[in-house]
Formats: structure tokens, C-alpha cells, sequence
């Protein structure tokens, strides 16, 4: 197996707890790297494991889990587990994994899941839906198609996700997060193939050539993709689009430096908003 076998990977770094008095990691913790990184292959699938598997009516259970060992990690190397799903059969799929240290070989397994009934624990055929996004995904298929209109055309998608971000998760009163301005807005949703809205954001005409994005919201198990980066870059395109050369934002100090990688410049104090702190900032189109 190499390196580029492979579309996917999960980068980290070998903990001190990991390793055992040979100075070496601890034989048993590679399933656990291997089980850790198929997480961020449902990630990367834009795949939120528990509410998808909820929606179809089954769930994934380890029929198989193989190790073979030909080199040790040790303290403080970067590795990186790959992970490649290389067959979906009726009722199973098999992964196939590998784990490098730059472009070293130093473990391979193979891990066999099987769809079944979570309370019967009995087999059943993969659904359709995941069959594809599988499949898709490792033809190396985009797993999101990001939207632009109105609340009209959006609120179904958009609504819920806030509604879970601000006010379920931020504390944000729900008589704050919704306002008339979402009326008029432009809004930009993220969806995977099952339709599940991941991010959000809109943007209002603040000026006279200026916008104003607001209500930027990620799916929690989606943060740390580029699903918020793609809603925003939307929303930018559509401000210049309409002849706007500026773009300004109120963001949460705690996401500054995403929108600093997006060529955003800080303006102004900060100040509070919905009980936390908040700062302006601003991009020329």
C-alpha cells in the first residue's frame, strides 16, 4: 500500500499515553487510530454519524477487525491513518486502512462492518442513500452542494440548524435569533446528499454598496471542514456579484481567526452581543 492509494487521511500525533515501556505504541491502540479516523471519514463524507444512521433506520456494527504489524510508531510522530472503503456488499462493507509515518508503511488492517436493525442486531440491506455517498465519495464525488436564495426557498433547512447552533448550543433567546431581516436576506446552505442542512449564513444589504454577513452557522460535528468557508465564499460572491465592494461581519472573538483566513481585518473595540463578545470586521470585494 502507498500513500496516494488512498483519498482519504486523519492526521495525529503519538501521545505519551499511547506508549508502552518499549517506547513504542502500544499494540492495541492502532484499532483504536483506525476506529478514530473512520470518524473523520464520515466527516469528510459530510456524514453526521448519528443523526444520518438515525434517519435511515439501522446502524453499523464490526464484524471484523484485522491488524498486521510491519513497523512501530513511536513518541511524538506524526502519522497519518488512511482509510479507503473497498467494497459495499448487501449488508457489509469492508474498509481497508493504513497507517504511515511520512511515506513508511507501519500497520495495515482491514475492518468489516455490517448494517443491521440497532435493536435486533439483525442484518439488513445498506440503504441506497449511503450506498451512493460511499461510492461517491471514493470516485472523489464532491458530498456537498451549497445553495443560494431566498428564506422562502431556504427556511425548511436553514431554520433548524440556527435553531440548534445559537439557541440550543449558545444560549442565544430565540426571540434574538430570529429577526425581520431574514425576510430580505440572501441566504447560503450547505446540504449533503440526503438533503441535511450542515451550514448556513445569510447576507443583508447594509448600505449603499456594502453587505453585512450574519447568522454563519456549522453543524457541530461538521467544524473544522471547509463547509463554513464554502457558505461564506458564497455569501462573497453574491455581495460582489451585485455590485457591493465591501463586506462586513460581527464575529464571535472565538472564530476571529477563521474569518482573518478569509481575508477579513478586525475594526473597531470589542463588544458584547447575545451575552458574548463580538468584534467587527471588514473586506474589500
Amino acid at each position: 500500500m502507498k500513500r496516494q492509494d488512498f483519498r482519504f487521511s486523519h492526521r495525529m500525533r503519538v501521545r505519551w499515553v499511547e506508549v508502552d515501556m518499549q517506547k513504542i505504541v502500544f499494540n492495541g491502540h492502532y484499532l483504536m487510530y483506525f476506529d478514530t479516523a473512520v470518524t473523520d471519514y464520515w466527516r469528510n463524507l459530510a456524514m453526521p454519524y448519528a443523526e444520518t444512521m438515525h434517519q435511515l433506520g439501522g446502524d453499523l456494527f464490526v464484524k471484523k477487525a484485522s491488524v498486521e504489524y510491519h513497523a512501530s510508531a513511536e513518541m511524538d510522530d506524526f502519522l497519518d491513518v488512511c482509510m479507503r472503503c473497498d467494497r459495499v456488499g448487501n449488508s457489509s462493507m469492508t474498509f481497508a486502512g493504513a497507517i504511515f509515518r511520512g511515506d513508511e508503511l507501519l500497520i495495515t488492517s482491514e475492518l468489516i462492518y455490517v448494517y443491521a436493525d440497532p435493536v435486533a442486531k439483525k442484518s439488513q440491506t445498506i440503504p441506497a442513500p449511503l450506498r451512493d455517498m460511499l461510492e461517491g465519495f471514493e470516485r472523489g464525488e464532491d458530498m456537498v452542494q451549497v445553495h443560494v436564495g431566498s428564506w422562502h426557498d431556504f427556511q425548511k433547512q436553514a431554520s433548524p440548524l440556527r435553531h440548534e447552533v445559537f439557541v440550543d448550543e449558545q444560549k442565544v433567546p430565540v426571540e434574538l435569533e430570529l429577526d425581520h431581516e431574514d425576510d430580505t436576506a440572501l441566504h447560503a446552505v450547505a446540504m449533503n446528499r440526503m438533503g441535511l442542512c450542515l451550514a448556513t449564513g445569510r447576507l443583508i444589504q447594509h448600505a449603499p454598496g456594502v453587505s453585512r454577513i450574519g447568522r454563519m452557522a456549522v453543524k457541530k460535528q461538521m467544524r473544522g471542514s471547509d463547509l463554513g468557508h464554502r457558505v461564506l465564499q458564497a455569501l462573497m460572491d453574491a455581495a460582489q456579484h451585485r455590485g457591493d465592494t465591501r463586506v462586513i461581519l460581527h464575529a464571535q472573538c472565538s472564530a476571529e481567526g477563521f474569518y482573518k483566513r478569509s481575508g477579513f481585518e478586525p475594526h473597531g473595540d470589542v463588544f458584547e452581543d447575545a451575552g458574548m463578545a463580538h468584534i467587527e470586521m471588514v473586506r474589500k470585494l
